[in-house]
């Protein structure tokens, strides 16, 4: 993370703080050029009022500072349903959804997720055996054998 991203990070911290919304957390701070995205979710969701409010502050807050000297465009969003989960809260909030996960082997998973602690998640995915009928079973994923988790969505 650069100089700036932390000090956005803690400005996102702040205000987080201060709109009492401990549920929040940061997803992602990341500084592309000219373009400043900010990913913010929480354990019961976000609104458009709370990244308006965090938008605000934080877009003050390095304006006062003059913490950026050339011309930037500020995103403050919350992560959308194509962005990987990256934390073990995020994992929480997405008990009992269906999860696509691509493991470090190349190998690819599927599966509704059950359980997250500290040391990896447990899935319930469909293991089709040659000539026998699939059945449902429990996995154990160590979360460094995960490198992407995406959440499934489903129409149905």
């Amino acid at each position: 993370m650069t100089n700036i991203e932390k000090k956005v990070a803690q400005l996102v911290d702040e205000k987080i703080a201060e709109i009492n919304r401990p549920d929040l957390f940061i997803v992602d701070v990341k500084m592309h050029g000219n373009k400043l995205n900010i990913l913010v979710d929480g354990d019961n969701g976000i609104g458009i009022t709370e990244c308006a409010q965090i938008s605000r502050y934080v877009g003050f807050k390095l304006e006062e500072e003059n913490t950026i000297e050339t011309a930037y465009n500020l995103e403050v969003s919350s992560p959308g349903v194509d962005f990987p989960l990256s934390s073990q809260r995020q994992y929480n909030k997405n008990v009992g959804r269906q999860l696509a996960i691509k493991m470090a082997n190349g190998a690819k998973r599927e599966g509704k997720l059950k359980v997250v602690d500290t040391t990896g998640i447990t899935i319930e995915e469909k293991i089709k055996q040659k000539g026998k009928k699939a059945e449902l079973v429990e996995s154990l994923i160590p979360i460094e054998q995960i490198t992407e988790t995406k959440v499934l969505i489903s129409f149905k």
